[in-house]
């Protein structure tokens, strides 16, 4: 056995409590190395010993990850534990703090001693799996001539980065039920702040709604409308940097040294002035200066600003930019504050690689999923990478967060900082209609860049940031094909908050297969989803979990597909309990959606 690929250690990425009187506990071992995986354990008060099976939930090109979950009685307390490996040769071997043996540990054990309050993993229940769409408000809609900016040009004119169309919530209040005809469930809106530039990420005034955008009454209309249709709202909160106009930086500039407010930001030289090499800003902006995050002055701001809008207008949580170059006080004060007024709130923060350093519960409950993106991108979009490739960087995702957070990742085609997915698989439509199905029937929570259900595209910012589509000139056949795959994530529960697994994943014919499946209570769902990422037609032979009769869910005409006998080996047979197998035709970039019929054999 592959020992040094053994890993475990105290520490929330690998135990951590979904209550206070029930544990979740992980492990890492090689890939295809184990034929059993169990947790022995034992309270340390009366030593009686018992044990739990630990199952494979994520299996990546060199790991295979194993999880197991325990209730007790009582609070979790003084828990002792070591592992119980049984490897392909038959083998025994047991892993505790002092390494691998071939002994039960005599000791040296694991523990875990008590679970408190908060360290269980709360996150908000809407919130699992929800499907997000993310509006530019300057790009959406004008629904508000008057409060156009001076020199706004014409709706559908060549984006810049200076240049304005007139975008407001009116317009987002009028194009509501659009929004709710499509499903969506959350809206995440770009900054609506008064601040400098189109885009408002250089906020100037935290407590005001640009004029450009309406009024604080407006938008408190706007909220209340969009929660009339059930669809929650976010704010995203610009909290790393503010624009050179916010009155505390106009305070340095006016007053240099004598300023009050030098610890907000982070100086480097006077005499200050509007200069990237004067104080520490966002990227290379000098437009955008950083602010001191670490300071408490600034963290109560910013707690106060985010509990503002909480409260006086009910917004449902906030997207947070750059999430992960703010001081992490900022974070751990935030959920404490804010968690205890508003526990249904949600805090998503900005990070273009792995999130985990601010999802060890006690800070934010869900980030943006570029690692997801990254996967779509280089598999689907621009055929990079083969498919056992892709297979492997998605189960990597699964296994790098805890379950109940991966219910709640961000999961994005594409955004306002990117190119349009439609960009980047050459425009081919049937290609993006596979991604977003994936999205739509992968774990977690997918979210829609507006006007990629209506063919959008477009280069990197700022021609990712056109101006929607309207008056008919949108493609129906998306929006439907979109409609159609939400619809899914609302009718089967398995979608929404089930397991997932791959099934099949054929690099030469670039065929993919996973299957979602929930169980509780003794019912069971499950939905098999195919993908042809290819150029060719292919017949796939794809592994099913029981016989019977299965039929696909997006056709227009019923396909009906009698289970076969199983014969053959298949992908990840080891750890998934195949009864069955179908024989799928599969046109160019298609996606087929199955599931059995009801009443047929078992």
């Amino acid at each position: 056995m592959n020992k040094e690929a053994v890993l475990h250690g105290n520490t929330e990425d690998f135990v951590y409590p979904t209550a206070r009187n029930q544990l979740v506990f992980r492990i890492r071992t090689a890939k295809k190395e184990l034929r059993e995986c169990k947790i022995i354990y034992w309270n340390r008060d009366d030593g009686i010993t018992k044990e739990q099976s630990m199952e494979c939930y994520a299996r990546d090109g060199l790991f295979d990850y194993f999880q197991g979950k325990i209730t007790f009685k009582k609070v979790a307390r003084y828990q002792k534990y070591y592992f119980y490996l049984e490897d392909i040769h038959g083998e025994i071997w047991y892993f505790s703090t002092y390494g691998i043996g071939n002994m039960p540990p005599q000791s040296g054990f694991f523990e875990y001693l008590y679970a408190n309050g908060n360290d269980v993993i709360a996150t908000p229940g809407w919130a699992r799996g929800t499907i997000y769409y993310q509006i530019f408000p300057e790009r959406f809609y004008n629904g508000d001539y008057g409060n156009d900016p001076v020199n706004s040009e014409t709706w559908g004119t060549v984006p810049t980065r200076e240049n304005y169309m007139g975008g407001d919530l009116a317009g987002i209040s009028q194009k509501l039920p659009y929004l709710k005809e499509l499903g969506v469930e959350c809206i995440y809106l770009n900054p609506v702040f008064e601040g400098d530039f189109n885009h408002k990420y250089a906020t100037t005034n935290y407590f005001r709604i640009d004029p450009m955008f309406g009024t604080n009454e407006e938008f408190k209309e706007l909220v209340r409308q969009c929660h009339l249709q059930g669809i929650r709202v976010l704010l995203d909160g610009v909290f790393n940097h503010t624009g050179v106009n916010f009155p505390i930086f106009q305070d340095i500039l006016k007053n240099q040294e004598q300023s009050n407010y030098l610890d907000w930001f982070l100086i480097e030289k006077f005499p200050v002035t509007i200069s990237k090499d004067r104080y520490e800003c966002v990227g290379a902006y000098p437009y955008m200066p950083k602010l001191n995050t670490a300071n408490p002055e600034v963290r109560n701001y910013i707690i106060d600003v985010m509990d503002y809008w909480l409260r006086e207008y009910q917004i449902d949580g906030w997207r947070l930019d750059v999430a992960d170059e703010v001081d992490i006080g900022v974070w751990e004060t935030a959920r404490l504050a804010l968690k205890e007024k508003y526990p249904e709130c949600i805090l998503i923060g900005e990070t273009w690689g792995y999130g985990g350093r601010q999802l060890k519960g006690n800070q934010l409950d869900s980030v943006m999923n570029y690692l997801f993106r990254d996967a779509l991108w280089d598999y689907f979009g621009r055929k990079e990478i083969s498919t056992e490739v892709f297979d492997n960087r998605i189960n990597t995702i699964i296994a790098l967060y805890k379950e109940e957070t991966c219910q709640l990742l961000y999961n994005l085609l594409d955004s306002h900082d990117t190119e349009r997915f439609l960009h980047i698989c050459g425009g081919d439509k049937r290609i993006l209609k596979m991604a977003a199905a994936f999205q739509m029937l992968f774990v977690g929570s997918p979210a829609i860049y507006y006007g990629d259900e209506a063919g959008i595209t477009g280069e990197n910012d700022p021609d990712c940031r056109r101006c929607m589509i309207w008056d008919g000139q949108a493609d129906q056949d998306l929006f439907q094909w979109y409609q159609k795959i939400i619809s899914f994530r609302k009718t089967y529960c398995c979608i929404r908050e089930g397991s997932y697994r791959t099934i099949l994943a054929d690099s030469e014919e670039s065929v993919f297969a996973f299957i979602r499946y929930y169980e509780e209570k003794g019912t069971s769902e499950i939905i098999y989803a195919l993908f042809n990422n290819s150029s060719g037609q292919k017949k796939i032979f794809c592994p099913m979990l029981e016989t019977g009769e299965y039929v696909e869910l997006l056709s227009t005409g019923e396909e009906l597909y009698q289970a076969k006998p199983l014969t053959g080996r298949f992908y990840n047979q080891d750890i998934t309990a195949y009864k069955a197998a179908i024989f799928v035709e599969m046109q160019p970039y298609a996606v087929k959606v199955i599931k059995k019929k009801e009443g047929t054999n078992q």
